[in-house]
């Protein structure tokens, strides 16, 4: 009678190890599935706030881009539409103020434009800073035959 009771006991102990094992893995499974959906959703989250900032950013760039090209005729441009060119970078346009009134050509104008709160890049202000402290030349390259 005790072997039985003892084989009987030993098929609980087994059958509970067998429950419990089986519990562990699909809370395993479980938790591993709930974990990719919740990486999923953030992604997705993730990606669609980027492409949202990467549209923001390129309607900024292109409206820049924009009034760059037409800032000369805008009000308030410090040099005649005529008188400037177009260089892009490091700088937008070169003035040179006069040159399409007169024969004379009175100043040389380094012209940078800005729009919304944008700020000068660190290349852009060495420019400016190398035009305020006259570090400016002018040189004659000539090219032999």
């Amino acid at each position: 009678m005790k072997e039985i009771f003892s084989d009987f006991s030993n098929f609980n102990f087994l059958f509970l190890i067998f429950i419990s094992l089986t519990v562990l893995i699909l809370v395993f499974f479980i938790g591993k599935l709930f974990g990719k959906i919740q990486a999923e959703l953030k992604y997705k989250d993730l990606i669609h706030n980027s492409r949202n900032d990467a549209v923001k950013r390129s309607k900024a760039v292109l409206a820049g881009q924009m009034l760059e090209q037409i800032s000369p005729f805008l009000p308030d441009f410090p040099c005649n539409p005529q008188d400037v060119r177009f260089v892009g970078k490091p700088v937008d346009f070169i003035g040179f103020s006069g040159m399409s009134d007169s024969d004379e050509i009175n100043e040389i104008l380094f012209i940078e434009v800005k729009s919304g709160n944008s700020h000068l890049s660190e290349r852009e202000r060495q420019i400016k800073k190398a035009v305020e402290n006259k570090k400016i030349r002018y040189i004659e390259y000539r090219i032999s035959n």
